[in-house]
């Protein structure tokens, strides 16, 4: 009867009773279930290599990344065209983005996506993969140029994101503390908090302002792969990497293949640039505040903007010299139009006065303009506002859009509206910002009156009925941020 491998396990799982006490007669007993032959009693692997899985492999990775600093990975590829992580990669894309040169849509693809991701992981695996070119586009900047885009097709997409999950648990590693630019759990307003902290309680006279020309079409393929094979010697991930950097662009029906650059848009683009400019400027910075300066130096990092804070002028001085020369070796320049040294800090405005000078200067960093400022008790702050040509350029935008909607209801115009200004008070709701979001708010509320009104010859809207609409749809600015002393959690 109870003969080893006749049967399964005799002994029910006893679940508990409806009423939360076992032992009660009178209660319900839940129906419990025997075990499967031959399944153990506890499950110690995952039966798909789920994300929880996933992370473990790459745990693995940053563990022998840290405990190592000079180690070279050989056997990363196998990591990248695992199917799970290409699954999880395609539903991390956008479903609605632009389509690439093959005209492949995320939903299209998705039809059928277990054969698609197969099919892509066996060529990953067996080196028939092959990189598409990437479609060229532009978008307008604030300052009325254009900024070119790279659209990748849609399996270059997966892949890259992949290989840049991958790439991420090393390179995490290795990362400065003061790089916020496309890095897991960084933000650009880690970053402003960064950088208000350390004007305000550091030694900080002079602030410098740097800006790389051009920068993502510059980056030199050659300084580049030598930079990644400070720790990457897999040959398939540098061959996938010159791949893509070699797959050319798509443009007025053409494609061209440039010796310098990787477009923006692609999802290792991010990655390729902070590599480069961790090997070509965070490390000689850092060497540099350690060992030159004189003085107190800081460093702020976002993707291609840098600001450098100084306590003496002759160290701002001297280090954008040394990074102009820097720079030159490695195929960088600095924007002369966008790169300034000016007096900034507690100490800015009576000095400047003394001088018998103005106010002291401003200076411009992701989307904010920062002032030299005081509180009502006398204390020096960095005062931030929204900077005046994103507000302008946001609302051009706005004015453009309520005309191509201009005949839909009322009701779906307000509730698009309401979203533009979320997002709006989400990114540029800081402390001592108020004004410059009800600025907005009223800029925004006078456009979609006008064009309200625009509606029809008789469509006069008195204040009234428009405050009606208002109260119903558009939220009132607010301050979404607390102040950076409470949010920062960073060494710079």
């Amino acid at each position: 009867m109870h003969g080893c491998g006749k049967s399964d396990s005799v002994i029910l799982p006893r679940k508990s009773a409806n009423n939360g006490v076992d032992t009660s007669a009178s209660a319900e007993q839940m129906e419990g279930r025997t075990l499967a032959k031959g399944n153990s009693r506890e499950q110690t692997r995952l039966r798909t290599q789920r994300r929880e899985s996933l992370q473990n492999d790459l745990a693995r990775v940053r563990q022998i990344a840290a405990k190592d600093k000079e180690v070279k990975f050989t056997a990363l590829w196998h990591h990248v065209y695992n199917i799970d992580r290409l699954r999880e990669c395609y539903y991390g894309l956008k479903r609605k983005s632009a389509k690439g040169v093959d005209g492949e849509t995320w939903k299209h693809y998705g039809e059928n996506l277990e054969e698609n991701l197969c099919d892509l992981s066996g060529r990953l695996k067996r080196g028939a993969y092959h990189a598409k070119p990437v479609r060229r586009v532009y978008i307008p900047k604030p300052d009325g140029r254009q900024r070119p885009i790279g659209v990748p097709a849609l399996e270059d997409k997966i892949v890259q994101s992949a290989t840049a999950e991958v790439l991420n648990a090393i390179y995490e590693i290795d990362f400065k503390s003061f790089s916020y630019g496309f890095r897991p759990g960084r933000g650009q307003h880690d970053a402003l908090d960064a950088l208000s902290v350390g004007i305000r309680w550091g030694r900080v006279n002079w602030v410098l302002d740097a800006d790389i020309r051009s920068f993502f079409d510059t980056i030199d393929h050659e300084w580049l792969l030598k930079f990644i094979e400070h720790r990457i010697s897999d040959k398939r991930v540098l061959r996938h990497i010159k791949k893509w950097l070699l797959a050319g662009v798509l443009e007025d029906g053409k494609i061209w293949q440039a010796e310098y650059g990787t477009p923006q848009g692609g999802s290792l683009s991010p990655l390729l640039a902070n590599i480069y400019l961790h090997y070509s400027l965070d490390i000689w910075a850092d060497i540099w505040r350690k060992k030159t300066a004189k003085g107190e130096m800081l460093i702020v990092r976002f993707a291609d903007d840098s600001v450098f804070g100084f306590q003496y002028r002759s160290d701002a001085e001297r280090f954008l010299e040394d990074m102009k020369k820097r720079f030159a070796r490695f195929h960088l320049e600095l924007n002369a139009e966008k790169t300034r040294l000016i007096e900034f800090g507690r100490f800015a405005a009576g000095n400047r006065a003394g001088r018998g000078e103005g106010k002291p200067e401003i200076f411009d960093f992701l989307g904010f303009t920062h002032m030299c400022d005081k509180t009502r008790t006398g204390k020096f702050i960095v005062l931030r506002r929204t900077k005046r040509k994103r507000v302008q350029a946001k609302l051009k935008e706005i004015k453009i859009e309520l005309r191509r909607r201009m005949h839909e209801p009322v009701y779906e115009v307000g509730q698009w509206l309401a979203s533009v200004l979320r997002g709006h008070y989400q990114y540029y709701g800081v402390p001592r910002n108020i004004a410059s979001l009800q600025s907005f708010y009223h800029q925004v509320i006078w456009l979609w009156r006008r064009a309200l009104m625009r509606r029809s010859q008789k469509g006069w809207i008195s204040w009234e009925q428009m405050d009606r609409r208002i109260k119903r749809w558009l939220p009132r600015p607010t301050i979404l941020h607390p102040y950076p002393e409470q949010r920062l959690h960073v060494t710079t």
